[in-house]
């Protein structure tokens, strides 16, 4: 897993090089993703249809969340282009799967930044989930990767 993960890394600095930021929609667009925030059952999905990636989020979710579903997706569209991924609360974030592990580190390398770890390295996890929002097992896994 190390050298996926060091290869996640690469790509997620790629695209913030190419998009000149680590903002996932910028990135989305500079990349010819297309995406739609609409009512949904869920909270997004990432979806190959007719040879376009598309994205959808739910607009039911706070901003700060779209923007981590959003990168979650993305980390779908650009690591496993032709496959169809929902994301479920409660379901997405705590899976073990292969795919949903590499979309959750490619989503929080993009919404973590080395900088930022490195100025609360002080913090412990549970510190860094308060202050980001983002679930303690997102910021486990983007620590010991």
């Amino acid at each position: 897993m190390r050298y996926l993960n060091r290869n996640i890394k690469k790509i997620v600095s790629y695209c913030k090089r190419k998009a000149g930021t680590s903002d996932p929609f910028a990135i989305a667009d500079q990349f010819g993703i297309l995406y739609q925030i609409c009512d949904l059952q869920f909270e997004g999905c990432y979806m190959f249809l007719k040879n376009h990636r598309y994205i959808f989020i739910n607009q039911n979710l706070p901003e700060h969340e779209q923007h981590l579903v959003m990168a979650h997706e993305l980390g779908h569209a650009i690591l496993h282009r032709k496959e169809n991924c929902y994301f479920i609360r409660n379901k997405t974030l705590l899976l073990n799967s292969k795919k949903e592990i590499e979309a959750n580190l490619f989503a929080m390398e993009l919404l973590l930044s080395d900088s930022f770890l490195e100025e609360y390295k002080e913090f412990t996890v549970e510190q860094i989930s308060r202050l980001t929002g983002y679930h303690k097992r997102l910021i486990e896994l983007r620590i010991h990767n």
